[in-house]
């Protein structure tokens, strides 16, 4: 039943169990160490990327956010391994012993990467893009990168509860992002290439950052960045079905 159905004793349960969750796995992951290192090698990653090459480019825009696919790689990570680590160490048990709603567990996870990730991402990609001329374009492009790196952060998340591994939640993961670009360009169908970029996250970012010519692409920004948000759902969809239903 809905919580605004429930009783203020239900929605007051709700709420303690939500919090008790969320500050457990903010106090696992700054005690882990990544905390600080996970923000600060996207935002490294983001200005390196983008300033390392300056805007002297028929796309500018474009070429600033460069780092955003080399970011997207630090992200996936950081989504894997804040589940998929205690999976491997076996910690998992003790945190579900903790927070027996396995569901509060995988929302608790996910809104601390969101609370990671996107101050990073916004002042990575703020810093890269400075200095542009501050047009709808630009605009759209950095908005839409940030959205995306949270994405993917939250579909590595999904992944490693499907997975519960970390070396095959990375595998999966950074294949979709760097793997499947390479493949697409080795189809000899370009029906197939036209079908698998637009159902894929692999060439979202091209799609996002490009603020000239973009019409020729096969994908517009939104559009990619719905896919990509797709994805990202259906992995967390699935893997809350499996930690749901699975033992620890």
């Amino acid at each position: 039943m809905a919580s605004w159905l429930a009783g203020p004793d239900v929605v007051a349960a709700r709420r303690l169990r939500w919090s008790a969750a969320w500050r457990a796995e903010w106090d696992k992951l700054l005690t882990g160490g990544a905390g600080l290192a996970v923000p600060l090698a996207l935002a490294v990653l983001l200005v390196a990327g983008g300033l390392a090459l300056g805007s002297s480019s028929v796309d500018p825009v474009q070429l600033r956010l460069l780092g955003v696919r080399l970011g997207q790689g630090a992200v996936a990570a950081a989504g894997v391994q804040i589940l998929a680590t205690e999976y491997g160490s076996g910690l998992i048990r003790m945190t579900l012993l903790a927070v027996p709603r396995r569901l509060d567990v995988l929302a608790a996870k996910a809104a601390v990467l969101t609370a990671l990730v996107a101050p990073a991402a916004v002042l990575g990609v703020g810093v890269a893009v400075l200095g542009l001329s501050p047009d709808g374009g630009l605009l759209r492009a950095a908005f839409g990168s940030v959205l995306h790196l949270i994405l993917i952060g939250l579909l590595g998340l999904g992944v490693a509860a499907v997975v519960r591994s970390s070396a095959a939640a990375m595998g999966i993961v950074l294949s979709l992002l760097y793997l499947m670009p390479m493949l697409l360009r080795m189809l000899p169908d370009p029906d197939w290439q036209r079908i698998l970029y637009r159902t894929t996250p692999a060439t979202a970012v091209q799609a996002l950052t490009t603020t000239v010519d973009n019409a020729i692409l096969p994908l517009g920004p939104w559009s990619a960045l719905g896919v990509v948000a797709a994805w990202s759902a259906g992995a967390l969809a699935l893997g809350a079905l499996l930690l749901h239903r699975r033992d620890a």
